[in-house]
């Protein structure tokens, strides 16, 4: 029975969402995970549970016009998908890239709603941002962009409604400039946003909560197999907050990374990363990764990012964007050993690349659990902003590992009570799935 029906919801979304590639493998995905669930509670399929899953409560595209430095007016597409609030107000980051469309945010704020789920903080699930591209923009630019999306978007968020973040193309400075205009339009000063400034009602840990959760995540998984992160090779993608913060909890775990990427290639340091030059590199100059072997004898820089994978290491961090990890490079990994693959990204690993992982029996956490710590502590910022109280580092960065070590069990109980033992893909679909139905069952149609 499972099996035709999801079969039938597959071709139904398939149907209403043409050309939304990583939107339709993120939903085949869950729905394959979930058709153990979905043998066993038939209330889930009279009430149809998953139907409604897969529409958006509400998606809203608008203009974002702005002028450049030049004087010249500009026009954007901007985004909010509020996808679903079953839990409590949607919750999920502003991506600022040029690939940003329609499909990819369906896509981010439907893995968003199971992620959110599993940290069991009352969120839901949303994802915004605009094809706008932040790079080699001037911080006038930046500003004018970022007031002209809130202009429009402050109308469909709130404290209590939805609570946008941070993700690629958003740091700091965008919260700050879209706070400001948030600010100034609805006269109020609330948590409506996270990820702010820690003057202005940021918390504390939040630059560093999604790379140290993915540590945090992937140290349970090397315990599970005997194991640590002391004298391990590791290969980390990506250089932004979630790499740079993944890299300094690993090294301080004994770890040795000895790789890393932006958009434009690859540096590789057989002697570890030198964390603080990177940090000075990508933080304060906004610069490109190639800088770092200029600097540093013992490093090569590789033009591309696609070998990042064939350096051999005993544990890959994907930490760049979706679908960066292929199963060519699954094999690469498989063959030289690799123990441990955890991401840090969205969907870093294409369908092949994870069934590579879980034919060779190797550790896999994927990315709605492992990398689920940003979006934990942006609840916790949400939890300080409503007590108007701000907690110190060491509280905070305490409460995110509990939450990522209560995911892992989460994903691990919930594989092994579904016959699926050691997969944390299917224990984190399932987990994340059943709290989320069992809200939506409990609040009617």
């Amino acid at each position: 029975m499972s099996s035709s029906f999801a079969d039938t919801v597959l071709s139904s979304v398939s149907a209403r969402n043409p050309a939304e590639p990583e939107f339709l493998q993120a939903v085949r995905e869950v729905i394959e995970s979930i058709e153990p669930v979905i043998a066993k509670r038939p209330e889930i399929v009279k009430m149809k549970i998953v139907e409604r899953l897969v529409e958006p409560e509400r998606q809203l595209m608008f203009r974002v016009p702005w002028i450049n430095d030049a004087g010249d007016v500009q026009i954007n597409r901007g985004f909010r998908v509020q996808f679903n609030s079953a839990l409590g107000p949607y919750k999920g980051g502003l991506r600022l890239h040029p690939s940003v469309n329609l499909g990819i945010i369906k896509f981010l704020g439907f893995e968003q709603i199971f992620k959110n789920a599993l940290t069991t903080t009352p969120i839901g699930g949303g994802k915004g941002g605009s094809d706008f591209d932040p790079k080699g923009k001037s911080d006038r630019e930046i500003m004018c962009f970022c007031q002209s999306f809130m202009t429009e978007l402050y109308r469909h968020i709130g404290p209590d409604t939805d609570v946008p973040a941070g993700d690629i193309g958003v740091g700091g400075r965008e919260i700050g400039f879209l706070f400001g205009q948030y600010k100034k339009i609805t006269n109020t000063f609330t948590g409506v946003l996270t990820g702010k400034g820690l003057n202005y009602g940021g918390s504390l840990a939040r630059k560093e909560a999604t790379g140290y959760g993915l540590v945090y995540f992937t140290t349970r998984m090397l315990q599970e197999r005997g194991t640590g992160w002391e004298g391990k090779t590791v290969v980390v993608s990506g250089s932004g907050n979630v790499a740079i913060y993944a890299i300094e909890k690993a090294q301080e775990l004994g770890a040795r990374v000895v790789a890393l990427s932006d958009s434009n290639g690859y540096i590789y340091d057989p002697e570890g990363i030198k964390l603080n030059t990177v940090k000075r590199i990508k933080e304060v100059e906004r610069g490109r990764i190639k800088e770092y072997a200029a600097e540093h004898a013992s490093a090569r820089y590789t033009e591309g990012c696609g070998d990042i994978w064939g350096i051999p290491c005993d544990i890959a961090l994907p930490c760049a964007t979706q679908n960066e990890l292929e199963q060519k490079d699954a094999e690469l990994l498989r063959n030289h050993k690799c123990i441990a693959v955890a991401e840090g990204a969205n969907m870093p690993s294409t369908p092949e690349a994870v069934k590579v992982f879980h034919d060779a029996g190797i550790a896999f956490g994927p990315a709605k659990a492992a990398n689920a710590g940003g979006v934990a502590t942006s609840a916790l910022e949400m939890a300080q902003n409503s007590m108007r109280l701000s907690w110190p580092f060491e509280e905070v960065d305490q409460r995110l590992h509990q939450i990522m070590d209560n995911i892992y069990t989460q994903c691990f109980s919930a594989a092994e009570s579904y016959g699926l033992k050691g997969n944390l893909v299917a224990g984190a679909n399932i987990a994340g799935f059943l709290r989320v139905a069992d809200a939506m069952l409990a609040q009617g149609v």
